[in-house]
């Protein structure tokens, strides 16, 4: 038991705290009004953790992701597709498996 004495006396020192008056000390109403409400807002903002691992935000990964290549195609070519706006690549992408005779990606979009 003394061993124990010692430790905590040494951790004190270390920390520059008297544990003995910490754990002495008796939360009172006062102190619980310090702890922030916590409502929707907060829950959106919070990072959930599942198994003490954060759990990321955004969009999911996909079952089946894309590979990134690179690849050189017409200048024209990537124009034309450009000028479509957002999604060009996608639409390249289609064009191909159109092109090669795969079947039509059926991905749902959000």
């Amino acid at each position: 038991m003394s061993a124990r004495k010692n430790t905590t006396a040494r951790n004190s020192k270390r920390i520059h705290s008297d544990l003995k008056k910490v754990d002495a000390y008796v939360l009172t109403q006062a102190d619980y009004d310090e702890i922030p409400e916590l409502t929707e807002e907060w829950f959106k903002r919070a990072t959930m953790h599942i198994g003490g691992v954060p759990v990321p935000r955004g969009r999911p990964k996909a079952a089946a992701p894309k590979s990134a290549v690179s690849l050189r195609l017409d200048p024209d070519v990537i124009a034309h597709f450009r000028r479509g706006g957002r999604g060009w690549q996608s639409r390249i992408n289609a064009a191909l498996r159109k092109a090669a005779k795969l079947p039509a990606d059926k991905q749902k979009k959000a």
